[in-house]
């Protein structure tokens, strides 16, 4: 029996999660995966501020960039931004639950646009994210064929 587009979707996204280091290290963690969505959450630590004692804006993105990756990687398609933008709105603050919520915008062969909003846990955006994708060769599990 075929896999459905949501199981396509979790299994792509464990995948894609179990070879990402960078994104371990830091304590990210998917809350939400389904086709062309992803939600990540993240929780501001002291290792997280920067030298005017909020969260460093990279790191924002970064949380916002993984959860982009886990939206547009989640049709067992291997997938990489092609380009990416944020506008940061409000600083993160030390204990700050953040959430990167992405959304699928646009997906047409090999491209594909992505919305992404930062949030903290009271609902405030922080920051807005756009990434446009490209597909590359490989997928990230053999589906097997009936």
């Amino acid at each position: 029996m075929p896999l459905t587009a949501q199981q396509i979707a979790e299994k792509s996204s464990a995948a894609l999660g179990a070879h990402d280091a960078a994104s371990q290290a830091l304590g990210l963690q998917v809350t939400h995966i389904a086709p062309g969505q992803a939600n990540v959450t993240m929780q501001v630590t002291e290792q997280m501020l920067n030298g005017h004692g909020i969260c460093h804006g990279g790191l924002i993105f970064t949380l916002a960039d993984t959860a982009f990756a886990h939206a547009c990687n989640s049709y067992n398609q291997r997938v990489v931004a092609q380009t990416c933008s944020v506008s940061f709105l409000a600083p993160g603050q030390l204990g700050d639950q953040l959430t990167a919520a992405a959304r699928e915008l646009h997906h047409a062969g090999r491209s594909g646009i992505y919305d992404i909003e930062v949030t903290r846990a009271t609902g405030e955006v922080i920051a807005q994210f756009r990434g446009h994708s490209r597909s590359i060769k490989g997928q990230h599990f053999e589906e097997l064929q009936p």
